[in-house]
């Protein structure tokens, strides 16, 4: 029989304990006269003496504290409220409007605490209520009764950007207009962007009753981040100057594992640094820059490959720079690259500078006025580009006279002079960059001329190999791939010698899109044109994945639409932030620009009646009285007992029984989540899986589905134990919404589609789960169904659904090289009841260029999630024989053992990581399959 309710038991308890006090008082304050204690327990409990004994008088102060019993349950039955919910004076419906901008995201279950408690009393007064977003734009507004508002309320979310407020002005304009005198609660955000005065000053004009609800914690974001020499930047900001002054920004890589953290401190300011100073490449795996313990897409900053700081160096004329250092090329290439790229100069007492870099493993190798490469090192540059290097050249008196076959296309012998005495020509200036060039959306600067350069013979292709060019046509920089890398030459020298190219801005752009290249370059097709990678930005880019207000990266919501080309904006409704492209030439888009500041909102001046968020609920006073009057109640017990001299007498059970009425009257007093809440506890699975390895899968609710699931992970565990070191206890049957996860290492999920969807809650654990290290196999059991160019099966739908809104990574079919088909049995697939489904794990990094082995995934971290639709539980379900339980399609005992086999490899993966990958076992692999 269950248990009777707390809250039904309530008043029943309060009318009995109710009348202890009436009884005490009539045997206390009467007068005095001989007095019969009817009840011979309650006599012991307080003391009392033979009945022919009676009381001379009441000390003031017991007759001060029974006054104060008295009192207490008298405001106790009046049923008394803490911060009780607002009743508006004017007749009209009441109107939420909520900021949802990311900036609301920190403190969302506050706003939303805030509106709900608003649209309880307009509940209570019997009036409408309506709720509106800032981002919903020019919507109609709708009153609702307290019930469908509560609902709409819960259902908004806030969004990734600063949507603008006066979309939405004309839809409370036109509510308020139909709606008499509406009683309009503001609920901001507390940041001054989105045209806040005007849309502040038009709301205040719209009813008299308004109220203005705004969060005083200061709000912190992150904007500009740079990758320095030395060291990572990022600026962090914050509205206002409340809450700590130090804190720390995360450094993530695109798998989510750490790689470092940074401390900031603001000292009084609204803006501060945080530096991560660690090698450059490691800060070239940063993908992800977030303020600890934010919740919001503004404490995010993501990075792409703009963001790389690459290896470059530098080969120029050594007399010249020695002579006059602050006129040589490498003093203006120096300034120009040291933004951006990490430069390296070969020693003044290397013999061959350029094979000192070369060994460097530099990605770019910039070439200023050097004529012929000689011997071996002109052999190892050549090789260098076709691995995927890239060398940039530059013009010059020695490049010039110089026969090379280092060049992009053939140079004439000497150069063309323009403007002085013996020239007709005047300076040209540079033309604007064609749609191809990587050079393309850059300003080209009128007043930057060129006065001499080195012409290229017009061969066929010399367009193609084109990427800028002087106003009469001439090339000013081509390029052309040469195998994996590529070459690109500069027609003027890298100093002011025969332009003043190297004195603009331009000059430190065009390098900076030279140096991405190296970023890029191995992912290009080995055209033998001249256009880059970047040249496929012409096109837009669709959305990949986007942050949500809460800064959790996701899938795009379906109103993202594709990103320009050259696009270096910050998020709007349009391109919310998040990356965007192919997964291998990803573009971030970020909630705040560089240059972005967080300037606290000024809402002094328009009449609004300003509360605070953090403003506490109502609180029912009524339990708390009655718990003060029975412990109050408990000490008159004892100073009962003290007066008489029965406390010296009194036995221990007596006091007891006093002390033990008192904290029982307490505990029975306070209905709230204290008393009502069961302690928490453990089941005896999760003790059992503590301590033995166990396997665990989720039940589905069909009672087949969940039987076969069972059969086979116990079959699974059996040959565990057999063939392996470990002996995994019986499968655990768990529910994602009331069990703990973190007890199994494999969690085995069966796609049902008929059942409905798990509550979001068992969905958020599962995630968790999953970031946690855990790993969930979800098998859609459709691989008879499903077709590679049909539409999704109903299992493939129902886990899409499931999987909307959680990380997970991207996925690929398990390639034959991935250390999964080796933990344990070398296999080439993993089969189950049937072999056609694929299946699929997170991806492995690309395979070098070279067609050598890919390299292992870093550290010992597991997929999180692996997908298959061959049913591999039906597939290891075995009798006490040893036979398959369920017909195999196609069938036989061999796909009977390749399940089993592919099972013990999953567990093994999910156990033990990479560890197979280490090098130290290729030789005992590699005499395992000669055998």
């Amino acid at each position: 029989m269950s248990p009777i309710p707390l809250a039904f038991t309530y008043p029943f308890v309060l009318a009995a304990l109710a009348g202890l006090p009436l009884l005490y008082f009539l045997l206390r304050i009467t007068p005095p006269r001989p007095v019969l204690v009817p009840f011979p327990p309650l006599r012991l409990i307080l003391g009392l003496r033979p009945a022919s004994e009676t009381a001379r008088h009441i000390p003031w102060w017991l007759l001060l504290l029974r006054l104060i019993i008295a009192a207490c349950l008298i405001f106790a039955m009046a049923g008394p409220v803490l911060n009780p919910l607002a009743v508006e004076t004017q007749a009209g419906p009441l109107l939420i409007v909520l900021d949802n901008g990311w900036p609301a995201a920190p403190s969302w279950e506050q706003r939303i605490s805030a509106a709900s408690r608003r649209i309880e009393a307009a509940g209570q007064n019997s009036q409408l209520a309506a709720v509106v977003a800032i981002s919903e734009g020019p919507r109609e507004i709708l009153p609702l009764d307290a019930a469908k508002a509560q609902d709409r309320l819960r259902a908004l979310k806030p969004v990734p950007y600063l949507p603008d407020r006066l979309p939405v002005l004309a839809a409370i304009e036109k509510y308020a207009t139909t709606h008499q005198k509406p009683n309009i609660a503001w609920i901001a955000d507390g940041l001054d962007r989105g045209h806040l005065s005007e849309f502040a000053g038009k709301l205040a004009n719209l009813s008299n009753e308004r109220t203005l609800v705004t969060d005083k914690t200061s709000l912190r974001a992150l904007a500009g981040a740079q990758n320095q020499t030395g060291q990572l930047e990022v600026r962090v900001l914050r509205a206002g100057l409340a809450g700590p002054e130090q804190w720390l920004v995360h450094a993530l890589d695109r798998k989510g594992l750490q790689l470092g953290e940074a401390p900031f401190n603001f000292a009084g300011k609204s803006e501060a640094l945080a530096k991560f100073e660690m090698p450059v490449e490691l800060r070239n795996e940063i993908t992800r820059l977030e303020i600890t313990g934010d919740r919001s897409a503004g404490a995010v900053f993501l990075l792409d490959e703009r963001w790389r700081r690459r290896r470059a160096g530098l080969v120029s004329s050594e007399t010249l720079d020695v002579a006059q250092p602050l006129l040589a090329p490498a003093y203006y290439l120096t300034k120009a690259l040291s933004p951006f790229a990490d430069l390296r100069q070969a020693s003044a007492s290397a013999t061959d500078p350029v094979q000192s870099l070369l060994d460097d493993h530099v990605a770019t190798l910039i070439l200023a006025d050097v004529g012929v490469v000689p011997g071996e090192t002109h052999n190892n540059l050549a090789r260098f580009v076709e691995d995927g290097g890239i060398l940039v050249r530059f013009a010059g008196s020695h490049l010039a006279g110089a026969s090379d076959d280092l060049v992009p296309v053939r140079l004439r012998r000497g150069g063309r002079v323009l403007g002085g005495a013996m020239s007709w020509d005047t300076p040209k200036k540079l033309a604007p960059f064609d749609r191809d060039s990587p050079f393309f959306g850059l300003n080209v600067p009128a007043e930057v001329t060129v006065t001499r350069q080195v012409l290229a013979e017009p061969d066929p292709g010399l367009s193609g190999r084109t990427w800028a060019r002087l106003s009469d046509g001439t090339p000013l920089v081509t390029a052309a791939r040469e195998g994996k890398g590529m070459i690109i030459l500069f027609h003027v020298t890298a100093d002011t010698t025969w332009s003043n190219l190297p004195l603009s801005g331009l000059f430190v752009d065009m390098l900076r899109k030279i140096v991405a290249l190296s970023g890029e370059n191995a992912k290009a097709s080995g055209s033998e044109t001249a256009a880059p990678p970047q040249a496929s930005q012409a096109s837009a880019l669709p959305a990949n994945r986007t942050l949500d207000g809460f800064g959790v990266l996701g899938p795009p919501p379906p109103d993202a639409t594709a990103l320009p080309a050259g696009f270096e904006g910050e998020a709007s409704p349009e391109h919310p932030p998040g990356f965007y492209g192919p997964p291998d030439a990803l573009v971030a888009v970020n909630a705040l620009g560089p240059q972005e500041t967080l300037i606290p909102a000024d809402y002094s001046g328009f009449g609004f009646i300003t509360e605070p968020l953090n403003a506490s609920g109502p609180v029912d006073l009524k339990p708390w009285l009655i718990a003060a009057a029975f412990l109050l109640f408990s000490a008159d017990c004892l100073a009962s007992l003290w007066l008489s001299g029965g406390l010296r007498k009194a036995t221990p059970g007596a006091l007891a029984s006093v002390v033990l009425l008192g904290a029982a009257c307490v505990l029975l007093a306070i209905p709230g989540k204290l008393a009502a809440e069961p302690a928490a506890s453990h089941s005896s699975s999760d003790l059992a899986s503590v301590l033995k390895t166990r396997l665990a899968y989720v039940v589905s609710g069909d009672a087949r589905v969940d039987e076969a699931t069972r059969q086979g992970l116990a079959s699974l565990s059996q040959v565990l134990a057999r063939r392996t070191s470990l002996s995994p206890g019986d499968p655990a049957a768990i529910d994602p919404a009331r069990d703990e996860l973190s007890y199994y290492p494999l969690l085995y999920w069966p796609i049902v589609a008929t059942k409905p969807q798990p509550p979001r809650e068992a969905v958020a654990k599962a995630a968790a789960f999953m970031k946690q290290g855990g790993t969930i196999i979800f098998d859609t059991r459709d691989a008879l169904t499903a077709r590679p160019d049909g539409p999704p099966t109903p299992e493939a739908k129902w886990l899409r659904t499931l999987l909307d809104g959680v990380d997970v990574p991207e996925l690929e079919p398990v390639p034959a090289d991935h250390v999964v088909t080796k933990t344990f049995y070398l296999l080439d697939g993993f089969v189950g009841r049937y072999t056609a489904g694929a299946t699929w794990i997170e991806a492995l990094p690309p395979a070098p260029a070279d067609g050598g082995l890919r390299p292992a995934r870093a550290g010992d971290s597991v997929s999180p999630v692996i997908i298959t639709s061959n049913d591999l539980a039906a597939g290891w379900a075995s009798d006490p024989d040893g036979e398959s339980l369920y017909s195999l399609v196609p069938g036989g005992d061999r796909q009977h053992e390749l399940a089993l086999r592919g099972g013990v490899n999953l567990v093994m993966y999910t156990l033990t990581g990479n560890y197979k990958s280490d090098q130290v076992h290729v030789r005992d692999l590699l005499e395992r399959l000669a055998h």
